[in-house]
C-alpha cells in the first residue's frame, strides 16, 4: 500500500426529512446564495423546503447552472455573489450545480477571470459552501472536485476547490428522476469505483473489498430500481454509493487510473453527451485494450463482481469486460461509439487534445494520444 494522508471534513445528513435542518447547519448571520440547476426542484417539493428552512434568513438565489457547469453561466453567478457580498453557498441540485458552485465559492475571494482558477486546476480560497443532493452520481457532494466547461471553445477541465461543509442526501427526493438520469448514474457511480479499483492487483486488501462492496451493490439494486423507483431502501442505498464511491474512501494508499474520465469529458465537451453516457461507452473500450495490463484485477473483478470462476485466463478476463459492458446496457445505456454517430473526426480531435497537454493518464501513465486513439477504436 502506497502512503496516504486522508481527511474528509463533510458532515453528511442522511435521510427524511433532514432538509428542515438547513436552518442549524448555516451559521447565523451569513448572507446566503443558494444555487439552483433548472425547475425540478420545484416541481418534486424541494424547493419549497428549501425555503422553509431558511425561512427568515438573508438569502439571493441563482438559477440555471446548466450539466456540464459551463464558465460563462458561472461568471454571472459570481458577479451577482460579490455585488450581494455573499459569504456563505448552497447548492442545490445535482453534481453539476454542486461542481458551479465551488467554482463560484473560489470566484467570489478572486479578483480575474474564474476560468484562470480552472486552468490552474485548483483554488484554496473560498467561500464556505453546504448542499442539498437531488440526483445521486457524481459524489460531488462529499469530494472537493469539479469539473467544468467552456462552451466557446468547447473545453472541460477539472477543478479541486473546498469541500462542502455538510450535504444533505434524502432518498425520497430521488423518487421522480428521469430514468435515464438515473441509468447514467448508476454508471457514473460505477465507473468512480472502477477507475481506482481496476488497477494493480495485491495493493490493500481493505480498499478491494469496500469496491467490490459498492460494485456488488450497484449490480444488485440496478434492475430493481429500474422496476421501483419509488423504494427508499433502494434509493437509499443508490445515493450512499454514488457518495462512497468518489469521497477518497476507497481510494487509500492505491493507484487509481482515471483515462476513461478524462476521454469521456472529451466527448461530452464534442457532443454533449451526459457524462454517465460517455463512461459507459469508453470503459469498456478501456478494459479491452489494457487487458493484459489489468489482467490480475480483471480476474479478481471477474470472480467476486461477477461470480466467474471457471476457464481459462483469458476467457475469463473477456467474460468480465462482456459482463461490465452487458451491465450498462442492460441501464438502456449506448456502449458504442457508432450508436451516438461518433466517428473518426471525434478520435482524431480527441488525440490531437490529448497530445497538445502532453497527456499521460491511467495508473501506468501510458494512456497518451495514441493509447486514447486505441481505445476509441475499440469502442466503435
Amino acid at each position: 500500500m502506497e502512503n496516504f494522508i486522508f481527511q474528509n471534513p463533510t458532515k453528511l445528513v442522511f435521510g427524511k426529512g433532514m432538509i428542515a435542518r438547513l436552518g442549524e447547519l448555516i451559521p447565523a448571520g451569513k448572507r446566503v446564495m443558494v444555487t439552483f440547476g433548472g425547475g425540478s426542484v420545484r416541481r418534486n417539493g424541494v424547493y419549497d423546503e428549501v425555503c422553509a428552512a431558511l425561512a427568515g434568513r438573508d438569502t439571493v438565489e441563482f438559477w440555471g447552472i446548466e450539466p456540464n457547469p459551463s464558465i460563462e453561466t458561472l461568471r454571472e453567478a459570481i458577479a451577482l455573489g460579490k455585488e450581494r457580498e455573499v459569504d456563505f453557498l448552497l447548492a442545490v441540485g445535482g453534481g453539476s450545480v454542486i461542481d458551479g458552485t465551488k467554482l463560484i465559492a473560489a470566484g467570489l475571494l478572486y479578483d480575474g477571470d474564474a476560468w484562470e482558477l480552472v486552468r490552474k486546476g485548483a483554488s484554496q480560497r473560498t467561500v464556505p459552501l453546504g448542499t442539498v443532493l437531488t440526483i445521486p452520481a457524481t459524489g460531488s457532494e462529499m469530494n472537493n472536485g469539479a469539473v467544468i466547461s467552456r462552451r466557446e471553445t468547447k473545453e472541460k477541465y477539472p477543478f479541486y476547490g473546498n469541500y462542502p461543509l455538510f450535504s444533505i442526501l434524502d432518498p425520497e427526493k430521488t423518487f421522480t428522476l428521469p430514468q435515464r438520469q438515473v441509468a447514467c448514474g448508476l454508471a457514473d457511480t460505477f465507473v468512480h469505483v472502477m477507475e481506482q479499483y481496476m488497477t494493480v492487483a495485491g495493493q490493500s486488501r481493505v480498499m478491494d473489498r469496500w469496491a467490490e462492496g459498492i460494485l456488488q451493490t450497484l449490480v444488485e439494486i440496478a434492475p430493481e430500481i429500474r422496476k421501483n423507483q419509488h423504494d427508499y431502501d433502494l434509493m437509499a442505498d443508490f445515493m450512499l454509493s454514488a457518495t462512497m464511491g468518489l469521497n477518497g474512501f476507497i481510494a487509500m494508499g492505491v493507484a487509481q487510473d482515471w483515462a476513461t474520465h478524462m476521454i469521456g469529458h472529451e466527448l461530452t465537451a464534442l457532443h454533449g453527451l451526459t457524462h454517465g453516457a460517455t463512461l459507459a461507452i469508453v470503459l469498456p473500450g478501456t478494459l479491452r485494450v489494457l487487458s493484459a495490463q489489468k489482467g490480475d484485477k480483471l480476474l479478481q473483478y471477474g470472480e467476486r463482481v461477477w461470480g466467474i470462476t471457471t476457464g481459462e485466463r483469458d476467457e475469463r478476463i473477456r467474460l468480465a469486460i462482456e459482463r461490465t459492458e452487458g451491465f450498462f446496457r442492460s441501464l438502456g445505456l449506448s456502449t458504442r461509439l457508432s450508436e451516438e454517430g461518433i466517428g473518426e473526426e471525434t478520435i482524431a480531435e480527441i488525440e490531437r487534445r490529448f497530445d497538445a497537454r502532453g497527456a499521460r493518464y491511467g495508473e501506468a501513465r501510458n494512456v497518451d494520444g495514441a493509447m486514447a486513439r486505441r481505445i476509441l477504436e475499440a469502442c466503435r
